[in-house]
């Protein structure tokens, strides 16, 4: 692209340009059981078996020299729609792609407007193989390429800036763990960060191992995701439910364990039940536990464990219709545990809490994002694992807004005192919402770094 021609050539450092030999080599090696597994992921996701072309770069340009962003998956397609917004808003073309299935319906359900009126395109990424990614960036004719969050990919990255493509990553963060594990391999990782022109991160800690990692152009500019709308008709059903389940205002207390995984479930059951017996103890209702589990492939299987545990569980699915309207035979009050067995609702379940644990975060796997709870103004509680959510999790906890803790008895105690004096949850609810206040705004952040920087480019 004749736009591009100034930029000097790139390359990795000499080390790193030959693991990429070896690693494209792999690629094509590898690419009938890279086929095998889309395939089979396929059965369950009908999506995996479908749009080939584009994941063999053969995409149909719909678009004039579009903004590319690419999303890996639906968490980081979320946590990028702020900007994304920003930009349409702006007046720019914008190519979204993604790798899995759940990215790609959620960017044309978020995008539907932009999408039927010509001004967004969404496809799936192409695969590390570098004939794919060059024919990608030929039909589509990028103007630049915005990564999100962490995006490493060898290939695509050495491609788009060899084809002079500007290159910049936003929300990007770079947690301690990867960062320390990252400079014990000969610096191969971290070498290919050097490929981003502009880096946009979420802290000062992501940003001073990016400079570390030997990038240049490195700004502070927070994380989108701050700035996601939340749709008014899941707050106004929570607002509904709790005054007819007879939860509001204290009535009965709520805790919400958001976002549960393999392993968290037996912690959580154990925590729970130490909570209902010490509520017995001094009088006091039992709490409701809104129950919401990572995947809905662990629906069936986690209502089994509840109710294994001696719980009575009420299911969304049961309680409630499509509308989040009541179902004639739903019986809330009497039930220990509300399952969301649902997906996309994940608003409504927080809303009708006070108190929210996050799950993914006891155990090793470093925690599901905290920004949503906070959005509605509800104190959060962590496990040991939160190297995944460095950001803000750190800035929380220190402000106070935020516990970390280490195991489910230790779980059990901070719930118990949180619920039991209403002067120390008040004053950790008010400092939410001061501390979401603080970091509201990154999308604004981010457009006034990138509008300068998009305009250099024409």
């Amino acid at each position: 692209m004749s736009t591009h021609t100034h930029r000097s050539a790139f390359r990795f450092l000499w080390r790193v340009e030959i693991f990429l030999l070896f690693y494209r080599l792999a690629w094509y090696a590898l690419l009938p059981v890279v086929g095998l597994y889309f395939w089979r992921k396929g059965r369950r996701e009908p999506l995996y078996r479908q749009h080939w072309a584009e994941r063999c770069g053969r995409i149909k340009p719909r678009l004039r020299h579009p903004v590319w962003m690419h999303s890996a998956s639906l968490g980081e397609l979320r946590g990028a729609a702020p900007l994304v917004t920003a930009l349409l808003a702006e007046g720019h073309q914008i190519l979204i792609t993604t790798l899995t299935p759940a990215g790609r319906s959620a960017a044309e359900q978020l995008f539907a407007t932009a999408l039927h009126g010509g001004q967004l395109q969404v496809a799936f990424a192409p695969l590390e193989v570098a004939g794919f990614v060059r024919a990608f960036i030929s039909r589509a004719k990028p103007r630049c390429a915005i990564m999100t969050e962490i995006d490493t990919w060898p290939v695509l990255l050495h491609t788009l800036r060899r084809c002079q493509i500007p290159l910049a990553i936003t929300n990007a963060q770079y947690s301690r763990r990867s960062f320390e594990r990252d400079r014990t391999w000969f610096g191969l990782r971290t070498n290919l960060f050097t490929a981003y022109e502009l880096v946009l991160c979420k802290s000062v800690l992501h940003a001073q191992r990016f400079r570390e990692a030997g990038c240049k152009n490195v700004v502070v500019a927070g994380e989108t995701r701050f700035d996601l709308p939340i749709a008014p008709h899941l707050l106004g059903a929570a607002q509904a439910r709790a005054i007819e389940w007879h939860i509001d205002r204290g009535q009965r207390a709520v805790i919400c364990i958001a976002s549960a995984t393999i392993g968290e479930d037996e912690q959580f059951l154990q925590a729970f039940l130490q909570i209902k017996t010490a509520f017995a103890k001094s009088g006091r209702p039992s709490p409701l536990l809104v129950y919401v589990p990572r995947s809905p492939q662990r629906f069936d299987s986690v209502d089994a464990l509840l109710r294994g545990g001696g719980l009575s569980v009420c299911r969304r699915s049961a309680a409630l219709d499509h509308a989040l309207q009541p179902r004639a035979a739903a019986a809330m009050q009497e039930a220990d545990v509300f399952l969301g067995d649902s997906l996309g609702e994940m608003y409504f379940y927080l809303a009708l809490s006070q108190v929210v644990v996050v799950g993914s975060s006891f155990v090793p796997l470093g925690s599901h994002n905290i920004i949503e709870p906070l959005a509605l103004k509800k104190p959060v509680i962590v496990g040991h694992s939160i190297w995944g959510i460095e950001y803000p999790v750190v800035e929380a906890m220190a402000a106070g807004v935020a516990v970390q803790v280490q195991n489910a008895d230790a779980l059990a105690s901070t719930l118990i005192h949180l619920l039991t004096h209403p002067a120390d949850y008040a004053t950790m609810q008010r400092g939410v919402a001061s501390f979401y206040a603080d970091h509201a705004g990154a999308a604004d952040k981010h457009m006034r770094i990138l509008k300068p920087w998009l305009g250099s480019l024409s």
